[in-house]
């Protein structure tokens, strides 16, 4: 249940925040925080959600960034430095209390940790579209991510196209991609629980032992090297392979004999915080965040939200929620 908004003159005064951080490996605590005085351009933000991806948040909550990526792997708005303490979250939704006069009232996504209250600049903010509701632009983040990887990909009218890992990355990348005139999209996922996701989005899928043929375009979004290697096996000649995992500290196993050579095989790494050099001129971060939450008009993508917690319970369940192999996007409710 959404709270009615407080009146912007006693928001503006409220002297500390909540927020969780990592304090050490495998460990977290909701901790208070002081919110900065209000200046020209900024907004006070109530969060309404925010959401946890799984796969990166797994990965800074283990201590498993690596050290050559602490800069590259510092998200927006992030406090704390890596490995430990460190504040880090970059899904949240919420109101905005005050500030920018025409924005207060208004509905928004932040690239934000998860944290009840936030000052922002109002450049760092991306008003909802009309309709959307705010519990599913919580995946706003990786609408994002899955546009790039499609770019990347350069998928093509016609093209017969393989997505590894029902994830939320892999599932809004295999969602993207089936809208492309004649294409011939499959999902792919050891988990058989996961055909159930893939149905209600539309999507074809197979389990990796029963892939057949060979593929134009094929995207791992698994995070396991084993589908990277099933990609490569069935990519045809020139096929495009698109490696769209992040694996940490974590070491990615790789046969490159076989067909890899002869069919002309390459692999292109997607990452969000790049985008390709043909979009990059025309579609900076505020244009693709608006197009992302576009995106997310279609109501079957509520499947993603694997279930919800209360913000004030977010540190005692956080640890199971990583864990659980079932966990897609979990939504985290403010009160």
């Amino acid at each position: 249940m959404i709270v009615p908004s407080q009146p912007p003159d006693l928001a503006s005064k409220l002297p500390a925040a909540r927020a969780l951080w990592f304090t050490e490996q495998g460990r977290c605590a909701i901790l208070d925080e002081h919110l900065p005085a209000l200046t020209g351009g900024d907004l006070l933000v109530r969060t309404l959600y925010s959401g946890i991806s799984r796969g990166t948040e797994a990965t800074v909550f283990q201590g498993l960034v690596p050290h050559s990526e602490y800069e590259r792997m510092r998200a927006p708005f992030m406090a704390g430095s890596f490995p430990f303490p460190v504040k880090y979250g970059y899904c949240a939704v919420g109101e905005v209390l005050d500030g920018e006069a025409e924005l207060v009232g208004a509905r928004v996504f932040c690239l934000h940790p998860h944290q009840d209250y936030f000052v922002v600049p109002k450049t760092a903010v991306t008003v909802l579209p009309e309709g959307l509701a705010p519990e599913r632009a919580v995946l706003a983040a990786n609408m994002e991510t899955a546009l790039n990887v499609v770019w990347d990909a350069e998928i093509r009218p016609g093209d017969r196209v393989a997505v590894f890992g029902a994830g939320v990355v892999g599932a809004l990348t295999a969602h993207l991609a089936a809208g492309v005139p004649g294409t011939e999209m499959l999902l792919v996922d050891p988990d058989l629980e996961r055909a159930s996701l893939a149905n209600g989005l539309g999507l074809s899928f197979v389990a990796p032992n029963g892939l057949d043929g060979e593929f134009d375009v094929l995207i791992n979004a698994s995070g396991a090297s084993a589908a990277l290697s099933l990609a490569i096996d069935h990519a045809g000649l020139e096929g495009r392979i698109v490696e769209a995992s992040w694996y940490g500290e974590r070491q990615a196993t790789l046969s490159l004999g076989g067909a890899f050579h002869s069919r002309r095989l390459s692999i292109k790494s997607s990452q969000v915080g790049h985008v390709s050099t043909s979009q990059q001129p025309r579609w900076p971060l505020s244009r693709r965040l608006s197009k992302a939450l576009d995106l997310l008009a279609d109501s079957r993508l509520d499947a993603l939200i694997s279930g919800e917690t209360a913000f004030s319970d977010l540190q005692d369940i956080y640890p199971r929620i990583l864990h659980a192999t079932s966990t897609l996007c979990h939504r985290v409710r403010y009160e």
